[in-house]
C-alpha cells in the first residue's frame, strides 16, 4: 500500500476515484442516506476553499488514479486566530479494506503534515456509533461539542413542503413589523452589510472545546463564502427577516451542494438577539422550505446539524417537523 499526494485541481479520474471510496463508505454505514454526489464531491476537490490550504491524499496498491483503498483531505487554515489548527475534512477507507492499516497510515501521513506546518490541533465532524468514531478515539481524538443530524422531509406532491399551494410557494407566515426576503446565491450588495452584521450573532452559538475561532464577518467574508458555494457547483437560498430600518433582523440559509439532487443542507439559522421572541426563527425557515421546494421540485430532504446544548434551535426545529436521525460530534486532538 502506498499515500499519494494529489495534486491540485485533481483529475476526472482521481475524483471518480475519490468518489468511488466515497460511495462504497456510505453504502456501508449510512445505507439510508442518499448516496454522494460526484457534482459535490468534484466541487469540494477541485475548488480552493476560501478558509484555507487543502491537502488531499489517497491509499492504494499503486500509482496514478486507480481503485483507492482510503482518502482522506485536510483544510489547513489560513484565517487570522486559525492559522494554529485544521479541519480533517476526510478519512475514508473503503469497507474491504478496513482494519488493514489503511487508516491509520492515512493518519500519520494527515499528522506528518500538521506538525510540519506548526499546527497544534485538528478536528473532524463524525458520526456517532459507527467505525470513524471508535478509529478517531482510538487515535486520541475527544468529543469536544456533541450535536444531532436533524432532517425534514419535503412532501412529494408538487415537490413543496406541506402549507404549499397546489400552484407555488406557500404565502409568506406573518412577521407583523418585518419583510420576508428571500435571495438567491450571493446576498444583494445592498443587503451585504446589514446581512454580515446578523452573522455575527452567531458568535453566542455553542462551540463546545473547540479549538477554531469564530472570524469578524464583513461583507466580503459573506459574499467570499457565498461564492465558493456557487463556484462548487452548488445553490445557495437565503431568507431573511428585515425591519424597515434596513436591519437584518433574522436570516436562514439552505444549500444545495447538486442543484439536480434530492437532498439539501440548512447552514445557519440566526435571529439577532434584541429581535428574539417574535417567531421569526420558525418564520424564515417556514419560508425557506416553500422556496426551496418550489426552486426545486426534485427536493425531498433538509438536514441540519444542532449542538445537543442549543436547546432553543432543537425546539424551533421540532415545531417545523424536523426530526432526529442520529448523533454526529466535533472530535479534536492536540498534537
Amino acid at each position: 500500500m502506498m499515500i499519494h499526494s494529489l495534486a491540485l485541481p485533481p483529475s476526472d479520474a482521481e475524483v471518480d476515484a475519490w468518489l468511488a471510496v466515497l460511495a462504497s463508505a456510505a453504502a456501508a454505514d449510512l445505507p439510508q442516506l442518499p448516496p454522494p454526489s460526484r457534482v459535490e464531491v468534484a466541487g469540494r476537490l477541485c475548488v480552493t476553499p476560501a478558509r484555507g490550504r487543502p491537502v488531499l491524499w489517497t491509499a492504494g496498491a499503486g500509482e496514478g488514479a486507480g481503485e483507492s483503498e482510503g482518502v482522506a483531505a485536510l483544510l489547513l487554515f489560513t484565517e487570522e486566530g486559525n492559522t494554529h489548527t485544521a479541519f480533517l475534512d476526510v478519512l475514508t477507507v473503503r469497507p474491504g479494506a478496513r482494519r488493514r492499516g489503511v487508516g491509520t497510515a492515512l493518519w500519520e501521513r494527515v499528522r506528518e503534515e500538521l506538525l510540519a506546518d506548526g499546527r497544534t490541533s485538528v478536528a473532524a465532524m463524525l458520526d456517532l456509533g459507527g467505525p470513524g468514531q471508535a478509529f478517531a478515539e482510538a487515535m486520541g481524538f475527544e468529543n469536544v461539542l456533541p450535536m444531532a443530524w436533524y432532517a425534514q422531509d419535503v412532501p412529494a406532491a408538487a415537490g413543496a413542503p406541506a402549507g404549499a399551494a397546489a400552484d407555488g410557494p406557500a404565502k409568506p407566515p406573518a412577521t407583523p413589523g418585518y419583510e420576508l426576503l428571500t435571495w438567491y446565491g450571493l446576498v444583494p450588495d445592498a443587503w451585504a452589510p446589514a446581512a454580515a452584521a446578523a452573522h455575527a450573532a452567531m458568535e453566542d452559538a455553542p462551540t463546545g472545546d473547540m479549538d477554531e475561532r469564530i472570524q469578524t464577518w464583513t461583507p466580503e467574508r459573506l459574499h467570499a463564502l457565498q461564492q465558493l458555494i456557487l463556484d462548487r457547483g452548488g445553490d445557495m437560498i437565503t431568507v431573511a427577516a428585515v425591519t424597515p430600518g434596513g436591519e437584518v433582523a433574522a436570516y436562514t440559509e439552505i444549500v444545495l451542494p447538486d442543484p439536480e439532487g434530492t437532498s439539501a443542507l440548512q447552514y445557519d439559522t440566526v435571529v439577532v438577539p434584541a429581535h428574539r421572541g417574535h417567531g421569526l426563527g420558525r418564520a424564515v425557515k417556514r419560508h425557506m422550505a416553500a422556496q426551496a421546494a418550489a426552486r426545486h421540485p426534485q427536493l425531498r430532504r433538509i438536514a441540519t446539524t444542532v449542538a445537543d446544548e442549543n436547546g432553543p434551535m432543537r425546539a424551533v426545529n421540532e415545531a417545523l417537523g424536523y426530526r432526529r436521525e442520529r448523533g454526529v460530534g466535533i472530535y479534536q486532538i492536540k498534537l
